[in-house]
């Protein structure tokens, strides 16, 4: 019976460890970390614009994120592009290691710079999720998968 329960559980486990699940649980994981990103992009965008900057976020910059080693004229434009082109790419599964790493260096500069007492729970997860979006890559339902491919032809 025990042996039984053994070789079911370990059928279990290389099933899930196969190369769909694992594809699967990676786009989630890609979707997960962009919506992170892409929502804070999108508070600091006027509502129902492409990418149009709130005059707001220049004082907000200035004001409570003021640890920041950056100019607001700089930080606030750069952190705008950054939260809405790296989990564009990351939804989409292209350059998916470096858009990770990207986001990986802004949620170090969030912790040091601006928020150093949200490491547990908020920021160790961001953490977690782009390291291991840096270390597997995008999966199989991705475009970096698809140009490997077409690489390889």
């Amino acid at each position: 019976m025990m042996n039984r329960l053994v070789a079911l559980y370990d059928r279990g486990v290389e099933i899930a460890a196969s190369r769909i699940p694992e594809s699967v649980a990676i786009f989630l994981l890609r979707l997960a970390l962009a919506g992170v990103f892409w929502r804070s992009g999108q508070t600091k965008v006027v509502e129902g614009s492409y990418l149009q900057i709130d005059p707001s976020q220049y004082d907000l910059f200035a004001s409570e994120f003021s640890g920041l080693p950056l100019d607001p004229v700089l930080a606030v434009p750069l952190t705008t592009f950054a939260e809405h082109f790296f989990p564009i790419l990351l939804v989409f599964g292209l350059a998916t290691r470096f858009s990770a790493g990207a986001l990986l260096v802004m949620t170090l500069v969030i912790q040091i710079f601006v928020f150093p007492d949200a490491w547990w729970p908020v920021h160790s997860l961001w953490a977690a999720m782009a390291a291991i979006l840096i270390v597997r890559g995008g999966g199989l339902f991705s475009l970096d998968a698809l140009l490997v491919r077409v690489r390889a032809k």
